[in-house]
């Protein structure tokens, strides 16, 4: 009897003790999936937390977006204005050139004409004395005055004439319209006369002098 006692006893120890395993087996296994719950909140809450942050930089980002589009938009008016402002001061240069150049060509002239004009009054002058005299000498003096004068008056206007006196043929200056042979070998490609004077203004050639120059057979 006491054998089957003692069975029972340990019988009853085994199944207490599969029940208390059990039990811890169960809280084990609630611990684990509270654990992995937690993981799995915790994970979600990260995830959420990255796709929030994701949304803030995306719309950080548009609203720089905007701002740069804007930025360039302003800057845009304002070098279009500058553009437009540039134009129009360049139209304004163009045409006050032309004016001024138009007013240079047609008005040129009037500072010769007006240094000319005491030139021809002396000349007017001139001939209404000579019809009051016959003597020639009066008249040469008269016209040798003016042609004096006409000259002083050219030379202020910056003309001069070309000096051809004993010099050499130079188609810089000069334009031959005669050969004269037989002078010999010095005075082979000399300017022997001068035909018509030549003049230059400012140091430019307005007209060649026409001369005649020397060969040497």
């Amino acid at each position: 009897m006491e054998d089957i006692k003692d069975k029972e006893q340990e019988k009853t120890a085994e199944e207490n003790i599969q029940a208390e395993e059990s039990v811890n087996d169960e809280k084990q296994n609630d611990a684990q999936n509270e654990a992995a719950a937690d993981n799995n909140g915790s994970e979600n809450n990260t995830e959420a937390e990255e796709n929030a942050a994701d949304s803030n930089e995306e719309t950080k980002d548009e609203a720089k977006g905007d701002d740069t589009i804007e930025d360039l938009k302003a800057e845009i008016e304002i070098l279009k204005d500058k553009y437009l402002r540039c134009a129009a001061e360049f139209d304004n240069f163009k045409k006050r050139t032309l004016k001024e150049k138009t007013e240079l060509i047609l008005n040129g002239s009037v500072t010769a004409v007006k240094a000319i004009l005491p030139v021809l009054d002396d000349i007017e002058r001139a001939i209404a004395n000579g019809q009051k005299t016959d003597d020639a000498e009066v008249l040469r003096e008269g016209m040798q005055l003016i042609s004096k004068k006409f000259e002083t008056t050219l030379t202020s206007l910056g003309v001069k004439k070309i000096d051809t006196t004993d010099a050499d043929f130079n188609t810089d200056y000069h334009e031959a319209v005669a050969m004269v042979p037989g002078l010999g070998k010095e005075k082979s490609g000399k300017v022997i006369d001068c035909v018509e004077t030549g003049y230059m203004l400012n140091d430019k050639v307005i007209r060649h002098a026409k001369v005649a120059v020397g060969a040497e057979c």
